[in-house]
């Protein structure tokens, strides 16, 4: 009997065992990772298991020519259906790791939004306890002020009986003066004798007419009693009433305040209530999240792990977060399979691949240490910076390690220093290297940091008179503000701070200024110099973006002319050299070669998209030349 062909004519068990390779199963050298390879196994295994079956199915096809056909569509129809299948697993497959790092940004957003929320809470509870204190220092003054009114009725009403009984014994008094008035005179009557003879009619008529006056003036002093017995003198009155009127704006300015803060204290409880479910809400959303997501990493684990123990990965993972340390994990690991690597595959010779990098066929891998590397490019800097900027940057580090190491080594150099300068992207030496090589970053921006801090250094040694490395936090801070008149008070306090000042420090203090220029073996600054370089970044960052909103955040594509009048805008200090320069960088011309002003057939000759403008300018070392002057006021 005929043994039937495979199943596929291009079938082979090699190529059965090395299935296509896809970018989420392969490390950085290019090899499976260890779930790839889990999942790669588990194919080959069950690929295995369903040959026979296969090769049987086969047999029967071949044995059967009467259902030859029927069972020959059967195995194509499921062939078909195995091929979209594998084909759909593919293609998902990336789309698992995908998941996971939307999952872990997932957490860190939700970890911010909850320290957002704390913070939020703390505030307000702090403003809640203000408030009611607030409350309880009013009502004190309001029952103080009731008092105080208690009071004052309480001596109005007793000076109101000392009036009344004042008002009595007056009228006694006055009652007690007329009795002694009338005896007095009918006393002198009996005593005079001229009064006798004189007529008595006359005397009864007057003596009658004088009683009938008596009676009416009683009567008057009886209705001016009954009419005015409770009336006070009108002095105490206006005083009384000047003070009730005081007394009724205290209460009514008191309760105005008293109901404005029952106002806030309800919209505060309102807030309050508001926030609670809220904090139930997220509470709630972070029990799902940490049921279903998956447990943060524990990054004490790699102590074992990282070259050093213990005390080199603290010493690595200080103040980072975790994704720093996946960096610095990354690099370590990293560092270990470049060790590794005895060759190094050539990139060709293709327009994308950098000059110096171009070679077909292997290179060795020279294995140097960080330290090693490190002090190599320290030694291309001090040549570049020693002669004439004419060749280009990648040619001349090319051309450098030709004269260091030979014509036959330099490949192989080249090679090693770009894959360590790749690797270690968190030392400093190295990824500012890197940033130039690659065309990221300007030289001029490296040499213009190392300009300023060499003038720092030179500031500090001439204000050294006595030559001893020591320099007064005052003499320090006025240093930093004649270098870097354009910076803010926040910015001057942050160089400080990095150099060792704190609010315990006084003026007279001194320190060893030197200290803050030095480098360690692998080339990492001091904070100081670090704040420095950061502060650059950051003023670079705000003046490109002053720029970008003054050219309009609509505008897609921008001419010379236009750029140079936004410049001059926001940085009327610039001179006209310097203008011309941003403009010749931005636009990748020769300063000769930039249309005159009106000349607007060249200028929208070479019209360019904003963001490669601003791309340009951001690799470029712009900067503000003086302060922005702000528009005066219409009047």
């Amino acid at each position: 009997m005929a043994y039937p062909k495979p199943w596929c004519s291009s079938y082979s068990p090699l190529s059965r065992a090395q299935p296509q390779r896809t970018p989420s199963e392969m490390d950085q050298n290019g090899s499976f990772t260890q779930e790839a390879k889990s999942i790669l196994k588990c194919k080959l295994s069950q690929k295995r298991k369903t040959l026979p079956y296969r090769e049987i199915f086969e047999f029967f096809i071949e044995d059967f020519k009467t259902y030859k056909p029927l069972l020959s569509s059967i195995k194509n129809a499921y062939e078909v259906t195995l091929a979209y299948q594998r084909e759909t697993i593919r293609a998902l497959e990336p789309l698992r790791a995908r998941l996971v790092t939307v999952k872990e940004d997932c957490n860190e957003k939700l970890l911010a939004m909850r320290a957002v929320e704390r913070h939020e809470v703390s505030v307000l509870k702090n403003e809640k306890m203000h408030l009611l204190k607030l409350i309880d220092k009013k009502n004190e003054e309001k029952v103080s002020l009731q008092s105080e009114v208690a009071k004052l009725r309480k001596n109005l009403a007793e000076e109101y009986l000392h009036y009344l009984t004042e008002r009595d014994a007056r009228k006694i008094l006055l009652a007690d003066l007329n009795e002694l008035r009338y005896q007095r005179e009918d006393m002198s009557l009996a005593q005079s004798p001229g009064i006798w003879g004189e007529d008595p009619v006359k005397l009864t008529l007057a003596l009658k007419m004088t009683r009938q006056d008596l009676t009416r003036t009683q009567m008057e002093l009886n209705t001016m009693k009954a009419n005015f017995g409770d009336v006070v003198p009108r002095r105490d009155f206006e005083m009384q009433e000047k003070t009730n009127k005081d007394l009724q704006e205290q209460l009514e300015s008191l309760q105005a305040d008293y109901d404005e803060v029952c106002k806030e204290h309800e919209i505060l409880l309102q807030l309050h209530m508001s926030t609670l479910k809220e904090r139930d809400q997220f509470h709630a959303e972070l029990q799902d999240i940490q049921q279903t997501s998956t447990p943060r990493p524990d990054w004490t684990k790699c102590e074992g792990v990282v070259a050093g123990g213990t005390d080199r990965w603290k010493m690595l993972a200080a103040g980072k977060n975790s994704d720093q340390l996946v960096d610095v994990l990354l690099e370590e690991i990293g560092e270990g399979l470049l060790r590794e690597k005895a060759y190094f595959p050539g990139l060709g010779y293709g327009e994308a691949i950098p000059a110096f990098l171009r070679f077909d066929g292997i290179v060795e891998n020279k294995k140097p240490t960080k330290m090693e590397v490190v002090n190599l490019l320290q030694d291309v800097w001090k040549e570049r910076l020693a002669e004439e900027q004419k060749e280009k940057f990648a040619d001349f580090f090319f051309n450098f390690l030709e004269r260091r190491f030979g014509p036959s080594e330099a490949m192989a150099w080249a090679y090693t220093i770009f894959e360590n300068i790749k690797l270690f992207r968190s030392n400093e030496v190295m990824s500012q290297f890197y940033a130039v090589l690659m065309g990221k970053m300007k030289e001029s921006v490296y040499i213009y940091q190392k300009e300023t801090i060499a003038q720092l250094q030179r500031e500090m040694a001439s204000a050294d008179s006595q030559n001893e490395g020591l320099l007064s936090m005052e003499n320090f801070s006025s240093i930093l503000r004649s270098t870097f008149p354009l910076k803010k008070e926040e910015q001057i306090q942050e160089l400080m701070e990095a150099g060792g000042w704190n609010p315990n420090c006084s003026n007279a203090d001194l320190f060893k200024y030197q200290a803050l220029f030095k480098e360690d073996e692998e080339g990492q600054s001091e904070p100081f110099v670090q704040k420095v370089w950061e502060q650059y970044v950051d003023e670079k960052e705000t003046y490109l973006q002053e720029l970008k909103q003054e050219l309009g955040p609509e505008i897609l594509e921008v001419t010379p002319g236009r750029l140079r009048e936004a410049l001059g805008t926001i940085d009327p200090s610039l001179d006209a050299q310097t203008l011309s320069t941003y403009v010749s960088q931005a636009f990748q011309v020769p300063v000769t070669e930039l249309p005159m002003e009106g000349d607007n057939e060249n200028e929208q000759g070479l019209k360019t998209q904003l963001e490669t403008v601003m791309s340009r300018l951001w690799v470029s070392d712009i900067r503000r030349a003086g302060p922005r002057t702000e528009p005066e006021p219409a009047i």
